[in-house]
């Protein structure tokens, strides 16, 4: 394993094997699990966290055409669904790669026929686009109209030569709620659009609804196939979704280690600003991690870390690569003790869920956030099993271009 010495979020793939189990054990009518990749698997890692829940899932979902080919790049061969829109211009892609785009609309629709067309005159083997219809219940984001024009407009795509409906689905607006009304109207809906769609004359194999907080909450909705996106890594969708029907254990652990220890007098001020004053002689220990990594800057005076089990509460404001901690009440505390800003120290735990309380932000931004700068280190059965950074990350063109430069200079002596 690589030595990481400033910063590094661990990984936990049995965690996200026990997320799985546990939401498979939950499901309902023999439905089979779609797993939701999409952002470099919600900060965690795409590639290894497919690799982990392959033998769990039917396929996988992302949010575009450049996700979807980074999994199939890296062995990925189940089928691969993307939930955001995919621009007409890519469709032969699409086809050509085999990913299932979402439509919803005929331009769409036609591009990928006419893809599958002229992919198929230059091969001996048919070709088609198999597409997943969206349909807008009430999330009034992307969709077909939830009416009887909708319906006729999805059995007309689903006529285009070239084309096969493989799948239709809605997605929940507020199933993590308490209330459950609005997302069983949202279903309802559902239901009468496929009869509706079906009376068109349209028969689709794949129905998909359920998102993570369905799938632990509302098991009617679990039809062919459910969408696990927060669930995998081991957060609930709110606090509002009932936690004792699937146990989940959080994935993700953020540390870093402590640069630097000094005293300060009273009166002597903290970071940007001067937003902390000493009240008396204090201890802070600087931790060099900032939002230049992710780690959100409105946690600026109100969060706190763990160093040798204790809570060392933040002084001033988080800066981009940095920021101080109170250490006067933690004894001993030294250069590179370790520090965890997620996950635990001893008797106590310091959680996403909190992050986002304290600072009041939203614990899926949270964990996506973290950013390049943060190494990600996997762990099975206890061991590091990979790890993944960019810190020899390159610009091929810039550097190809720069090399070039070097020999004209090398070329014309004085230049």
């Amino acid at each position: 394993m690589k030595q990481y010495t400033r910063v590094y979020a661990r990984i936990d793939l049995d965690a996200v094997i026990h997320n799985m189990q546990a939401m498979q054990a939950n499901l309902t009518g023999g439905a089979r699990m779609i797993g939701v990749v999409k952002t470099d698997a919600y900060g965690h890692g795409a590639v290894p966290v497919a690799q982990a829940i392959d033998p769990y899932v039917a396929g996988y979902a992302v949010a575009t055409i450049e996700e979807a080919r980074n999994l199939q790049l890296h062995g990925i061969t189940k089928p691969i669904l993307i939930l955001g829109v995919t621009h007409p211009s890519r469709s032969r892609e699409l086809v050509e790669y085999g990913i299932r785009p979402t439509v919803f609309t005929m331009e769409q629709a036609r591009a990928l026929s006419e893809a599958a067309e002229a992919g198929a005159r230059g091969s001996q083997t048919p070709l088609c686009a198999k597409i997943h219809l969206a349909v807008d219940t009430g999330m009034s984001r992307i969709g077909l109209p939830c009416d009887a024009e909708g319906a006729r407009l999805a059995a007309e795509i689903g006529r285009l030569p070239g084309i096969f409906v493989e799948g239709i689905f809605t997605h929940f607006a507020r199933a993590d709620e308490t209330d459950k009304a609005s997302a069983l109207r949202q279903w309802e809906r559902y239901r009468q659009f496929i009869r509706m769609t079906e009376a068109e004359g349209l028969k689709v194999p794949v129905h998909h609804v359920a998102n993570s907080a369905a799938i632990i909450e509302l098991g009617q909705t679990h039809w062919d196939m459910v969408r696990a996106g927060i669930s995998i890594y081991g957060m609930y969708p709110s606090d509002e979704v009932a936690q004792e029907n699937v146990k989940l254990e959080p994935v993700l652990s953020l540390h870093s280690y402590v640069t630097c220890v000094k005293d300060i007098p009273a009166g002597a001020e903290v970071s940007y600003g001067g937003t902390f004053k000493a009240e008396s002689t204090t201890k802070v220990a600087t931790v060099p991690i900032g939002y230049g990594d992710g780690y959100p800057r409105n946690l600026s005076g109100r969060g706190s870390v763990l160093i040798r089990g204790k809570r060392a509460p933040i002084l001033g404001r988080v800066c981009m690569d940095q920021f101080m901690v109170d250490v006067t009440e933690i004894p001993d505390v030294r250069v590179d003790d370790p520090v965890t800003l997620i996950g635990c120290d001893g008797d106590d735990r310091i959680t996403v869920e909190e992050l986002a309380r304290t600072g009041g932000g939203f614990h899926y931004e949270i964990v996506c956030d973290i950013g390049k700068r943060v190494p990600r280190v996997y762990l099975r059965d206890g061991r590091v099993v990979g790890t993944k950074d960019y810190f020899t990350d390159m610009y091929e063109d810039f550097v190809a271009d720069s090399a070039k430069e070097d020999n004209d200079c090398r070329q014309q002596p004085g230049k």
